[in-house]
């Protein structure tokens, strides 16, 4: 039996263990969603970004699970959490199953770390979930137009060409193994950040049956997350917002950000670009000490 059919990914965190939260009665549409989790200490919930998994924190995780209990969430269809048809992946959904996980397992006192799409999940949980969160980590926030498109012309190629109607469910299910390296080193500096298992893996995950509808759905409902932005004022929680200098947002869009959250620290990593988990785990891990 394979490893996606096993619901077990080929990639091992020490001292960490896949979890299942099946749905109860009122959010069956939701599915059942996989989460890892370990360590010991007080909560840090990991919120990964479009096409990736929980096993992005890979490199973070154990560089804080002596002082955190870490839960490293799939969100929604993505990773090994349960694919449901015709499933909404619009931002308000997705930022459901991120409640939903707190909830479920009453964490309390929740760091909330998010890359990317992760990290607009974080703050727009920690914006109507106050009570149950001490501070978030918002690296590299999506939440400006262009994105993706923004890394490369074969980045906006591919993209778009997805998100066409009629070719796009086809391409969807196209994901050439050096078209995928390409795409995703075009969110790092340090290219060798992007390992081989980890492509891998992200690979075979895109091999699950109704996971290039998945993807593609996610790519649609990147406006929403745009849209969510207007809810960062009600932040109450501290806030530190992350950059990678090379990061496809512009300096005019992280301004607007801290124009929103004007309480929220500033930090832009030099040498760094978009998915800083990946090739500075260092970076998030002293924040969080």
């Amino acid at each position: 039996m394979s490893l996606v059919n096993n619901l077990e990914s080929g990639i091992r965190i020490p001292g960490t263990r896949s979890a299942f939260l099946d749905p109860s009665a009122p959010e069956r549409g939701q599915g059942r969603l996989r989460y890892l989790t370990g360590g010991t200490g007080a909560p840090l919930v990991l919120l990964h970004t479009v096409r990736t998994q929980a096993e992005h924190f890979r490199h973070l995780i154990p560089l804080v699970q002596d002082q955190y209990t870490v839960y490293a969430l799939d969100l929604p269809g993505m990773g090994y959490s349960q694919i449901v048809p015709g499933a909404s992946y619009e931002e308000p959904s997705m930022r459901a199953a991120v409640t939903n996980l707190i909830t479920r397992l009453d964490l309390r006192d929740v760091t909330l770390l998010g890359e990317s799409m992760g990290a607009v999940l974080a703050l727009t949980t920690a914006a109507v979930f106050p009570e149950r969160i001490r501070r978030v980590l918002a690296i590299n926030p999506y939440d400006y137009a262009g994105g993706i498109l923004r890394s490369s012309l074969l980045a906006r190629f591919i993209i778009t060409g997805v998100l066409a109607p009629g070719i796009g469910p086809m391409l969807a299910g196209l994901e050439p193994r050096p078209i995928m390296r390409a795409v995703l080193r075009g969110g790092i500096v340090d290219k060798t950040a992007l390992r081989e298992d980890y492509l891998e893996e992200l690979l075979r995950v895109g091999r699950r049956p109704g996971y290039s509808t998945v993807a593609r759905s996610v790519y649609a409902s990147l406006p929403s997350f745009i849209d969510a932005r207007s809810g960062y004022s009600k932040l109450t929680a501290p806030v530190h917002l992350i950059y990678g200098e090379k990061d496809w947002s512009r300096m005019s869009d992280r301004k607007a950000n801290k124009n929103l959250i004007p309480t929220a620290k500033f930090t832009q990593e030099p040498n760094a670009g978009h998915f800083i988990v990946l090739e500075r785990p260092d970076v998030p891990a002293s924040l969080l000490g």
